[in-house]
């Protein structure tokens, strides 16, 4: 593990600032980050594409002209980009900041990125080819998802009963792993290793009331109507962005895909995205479950205690 006291002065530890869709982590990180005079590094799945802002929740020009932001806009819509391709990036930019005197702040949702990071998976590279992706998400959209996720359970019982029957995205990732190399996923993930860390990080997640964040979540939603979602969808659509791709799986798009196809209403689609949304939170809590070595911040507490909480555990 890298030592990085040689780098910055007073501190110890890498932040990362982790919890659930809608739950203020975002805006804590930003706020750390300028009281640290540093840059944010996102953690998240899909700010990694191009265009997809909106409905991402992307950094605002504004804020990103406030504080800089690495690790956003980085990728095609039509690339596929793995875990191990973000902790490499990821690594690179958090060496550039330190040689800089700047302590990086790491912000994010997408649990399996922070637990790679946190513990040193190095997973081993499974690469599939488009066209079998293409056709698993062809028929899923003639056929639906069930007969796909039957098939995933037969073949992998155990990768299946860690992936919930309507996250797509998994699914058919995990069936086109199978189909592309012969290998099932869980058979990929146990050949990878857990080295440990190469930097020492600090988690923290902010702690809050179940209806409260779901409260959230769907007025969040509402804004990013307001703030113009449904014609950043149209736009992207118009680019011809395969619907296979992990980018058009992201939620708040691929509902719109639907309403766009006429297969359902524009308040469908609405209620679909908060719905996936709350789920998705969900997700996110069980995943952070099994990450003992996160400390949560009560979010009755001031963002101004929360920083300085933050501080306090990094020296």
């Amino acid at each position: 593990m890298i030592d990085i006291s040689s780098y910055i002065e007073n501190y110890k530890f890498i932040p990362i600032v982790c919890g659930p869709t809608a739950s203020g982590k975002s805006s804590l990180a930003f706020d750390l980050c300028k009281d640290l005079n540093t840059e944010l590094i996102s953690c998240d799945s899909m700010q990694v594409y191009k265009y997809f802002d909106i409905g991402t929740a992307k950094a605002t020009k504004k804020e990103q002209a406030e504080v800089k932001h690495h690790m956003i806009d980085i990728v095609e819509p039509d690339s596929y980009y793995s875990v191990n391709d973000y902790v490499n990036d990821c690594y690179k930019v958090i060496d550039s900041m330190l040689k800089e005197g700047k302590l990086p702040v790491i912000c994010g949702g997408t649990g399996q990125y922070v637990k790679t990071l946190c513990e040193g998976i190095k997973y081993t590279d499974e690469s599939v080819d488009s066209s079998i992706t293409d056709s698993l998400y062809k028929e899923y959209e003639e056929n639906g998802i069930d007969n796909l996720y039957k098939r995933l359970q037969d073949i992998d019982p155990v990768a299946s009963a860690k992936i919930h029957p309507n996250d797509t995205r998994r699914v058919i990732r995990a069936l086109s792993v199978y189909i592309s190399s012969g290998k099932t996923f869980t058979e990929w993930n146990n050949e990878s290793k857990t080295d440990g860390p190469l930097y020492p990080f600090k988690v923290f997640a902010i702690d809050m009331d179940r209806s409260i964040l779901y409260d959230r979540i769907n007025k969040r939603v509402d804004i990013m109507m307001e703030e113009g979602l449904l014609d950043e969808v149209d736009n992207i659509l118009k680019m011809d962005i395969p619907k296979g791709s992990t980018s058009m799986q992201a939620i708040g798009y691929k509902e719109f895909v639907e309403y766009f196809d006429n297969k359902i209403t524009l308040d469908e689609a609405i209620y679909q995205i908060k719905l996936r949304s709350r789920h998705y939170a969900k997700r996110q809590l069980t995943w952070y479950r099994y990450m003992d070595y996160i400390e949560y911040l009560d979010a009755n507490m001031s963002k101004m205690d929360m920083i300085e909480f933050i501080k306090s555990k990094l020296k």
